[in-house]
């Protein structure tokens, strides 16, 4: 869980107090409900007049601006389609149910549920039998044909074999050509929740400028959001790095954007659909421009574009203000030239064609082509309603416009950080999420990433020291801030002991001089002589590992007998104990 998902997860937990409830988009004139409908009143009536359909439907809420167009868009599907699921006389506005009902009673009870069922495949490496991952039927249906190289959690592997619902590949050395993956959808963050993430990190910013220290800030966040102090004040650690640095934070009502290797990261608090809706529009518009295809990645507050060099992080900056310039049909033109080419409409297109009859549920995609299948679909109610979907579900246009109103007026700022290439301490977070979900960073660029966030982490963790020699010295100190040979100012003593306790919990050892301790207060006691033996040999090298999640002192002594220097491999070792000291929990 990192700062962003702490963050998020306050923001959500306050308002759910408040019931500041999300708003619910609901579909309006869904065609493929419609098709249904219809076919539902052809069971029971042998002849329907097109004035009468629109009358019956123009009564229901989500049908109100139902029009006469959108009835014969549907109508000459079904009277089209093979086999019918209507006669129709366009002439005469009449619809009659066919002679042939088969396909009709089959049509109406096979689509009760208008709930997608998508089927899923297991990605199996052939060389030990072992999962590797899972690919959508979308995914298959355009590129699921042995020798096809693919990409799925940042590694290069070959289809050997399609085998019912396993995918059986094998690892290749040679990502080139390789297909990026995409599969399923997540829950996404609302506009209204990124942009309370945003606001507390201005606020943030604010305090570091004024000069108020980290626990005074996460202190006073406390009394507004239902947290303690110590998980706010770890939820703030890059925001108060970033701010300390004064390097601009990006928040509700400014956009930063920064150089790093041969990405450009625009960090963004607009939460998911916006967010998606505001790349894609990028990568549309750039390539365009450049003259090939520009990969751009999203999450609810930042956005990754990956230009190969074609353009940097001042001329994004003002493509923004160039966007913020155009009009709603612009966008909406734009976002929908670039939508048709992506794995999310393709998954729409596949859900939506289900739900019309014109595909079967667990149909075969291995003997046609799904770019075929989709030029197909062209110029039908089935395009019609599965882009409707995309900008209902997947994209919030209607917010992008009002973001990029919101630039064109000055409202939001948008800052250009200049930092030779080095990721800021947020884009550090994005980074390490993005890499997770998607194959966009190189694992070894990835290595590098994480160390420098292991680094950032660690040296910025708070902990009690106390002195096991003397008992008489206790004090919170932050873990860059010590000497590389701590000492105790009392006694000289280098026996200094470590504990990620509360200090209320500890001072009873220095109050008692360890004597008449409860079982708790003798457990802390064998903790802080356990971690004073390892400080006095290693000096600080000890007290950054000892900071490592979930570790204990016999991890770290294994760490600090292979590397004892707070070299990139020593943070290498402590992420690898950590990695497995987490994953203990879970077996």
């Amino acid at each position: 869980m990192d700062s962003d998902d702490t963050l998020e997860s306050l923001v959500i937990a306050r308002r759910a107090l408040k019931e500041e409830l999300e708003t619910v988009e609901m579909p309006m004139k869904s065609y493929d409900v419609l098709t249904h409908q219809i076919a539902g009143l052809l069971l029971k009536h042998k002849r329907l007049e097109f004035d009468e359909i629109l009358e019956m439907f123009r009564r229901a809420y989500l049908y109100s601006d139902l029009t006469m167009d959108d009835i014969e868009k549907v109508l000459r599907y079904m009277h089209d389609r093979f086999p019918r699921l209507a006669w129709v006389s366009f002439e005469d506005k009449v619809v009659l149910k066919p002679r042939r009902t088969k396909a009709l009673f089959e049509y109406y009870f096979d689509n009760l549920s208008m709930i997608p069922e998508e089927k899923q495949y297991l990605v199996v490496d052939e060389t030990n039998d072992s999962a590797v991952g899972i690919l959508d039927e979308a995914f298959m249906a355009e590129y699921g044909r042995p020798g096809i190289k693919f990409i799925i959690r940042g590694s290069p592997w070959r289809i050997v074999q399609v085998s019912g619902d396993k995918v059986y590949v094998k690892p290749v050395d040679d990502p080139s050509g390789a297909i990026p993956s995409w599969v399923g959808e997540e829950i996404p963050v609302p506009f209204e929740v990124a942009q309370e993430v945003g606001f507390i990190r201005g606020f943030v910013e604010e305090k570091v400028k004024g000069g108020v220290p980290p626990e005074e800030i996460a202190a006073e966040l406390s009394k507004e959001y239902p947290s303690d102090k110590e998980t706010i004040l770890k939820a703030l650690m890059e925001t108060i790095e970033q701010a300390t640095s004064g390097v601009p934070v990006p928040t509700d009502r400014r956009i930063t954007v920064e150089d790093w290797e041969e990405f450009i990261i625009l960090h963004a608090h607009f939460g998911s659909l916006t967010n998606r809706a505001l790349a894609q529009l990028i990568g549309q518009i750039l390539s365009e421009r450049v003259g090939y295809g520009i990969v751009v990645q999203h999450d609810p507050y930042r956005i990754f574009v990956q230009t190969l060099g074609a353009v940097n992080s001042e001329q994004l900056a003002e493509l923004l203000r160039e966007l913020g310039m155009m009009d709603e049909q612009t966008v909406r033109s734009s976002l929908t030239r670039a939508v048709i080419k992506t794995g999310i409409f393709k998954r729409r297109m596949i859900h939506v064609a289900r739900r019309f009859g014109a595909l079967e549920k667990w149909a075969d995609f291995s003997s046609v082509s799904l770019q075929r299948l989709l030029r197909s679909f062209e110029g039908t109610p089935i395009f019609e309603e599965a882009l409707k979907e995309v900008f209902l579900k997947d994209l919030d246009v209607e917010r992008l416009v009002y973001i990029l109103r919101k630039v064109r007026e000055g409202e939001i700022q948008i800052s250009v950080i200049k930092n030779q290439g080095r990721a800021t301490p947020i884009a550090r977070v994005g980074i390490e999420r993005v890499s997770m979900k998607t194959d966009l960073i190189p694992p070894e660029r990835m290595q590098a990433v994480l160390i420098e966030s292991a680094k950032a982490r660690l040296l910025n963790e708070t902990c009690i020291f106390l002195c096991t020699d003397c008992w008489e010295y206790i004090d919170m100190i932050r873990v860059k801030d010590l000497p590389e040979k701590p000492k105790c100012p009392k006694c000289g003593s280098n026996a200094l002991g470590l504990l990620k306790e509360e200090e209320e919990k500890v001072l009873p050892l220095i109050e008692k001089k360890v004597e008449k301790l409860s079982k708790s207060e003798e457990k802390l006691r064998k903790q802080a002589i356990q971690t004073a033996r390892l400080i006095a040999k290693y000096g600080k090298a000890a007290a950054v590992a000892l900071c490592a999640r979930k570790v204990q002192p016999s991890d770290v002594k294994e760490v600090l007998e292979k590397e004892s220097s707070l070299s990139d491999n020593f943070y290498k070792l402590v992420l690898e104990v950590e990695r497995k000291a987490i994953s203990k929990r879970f077996f």
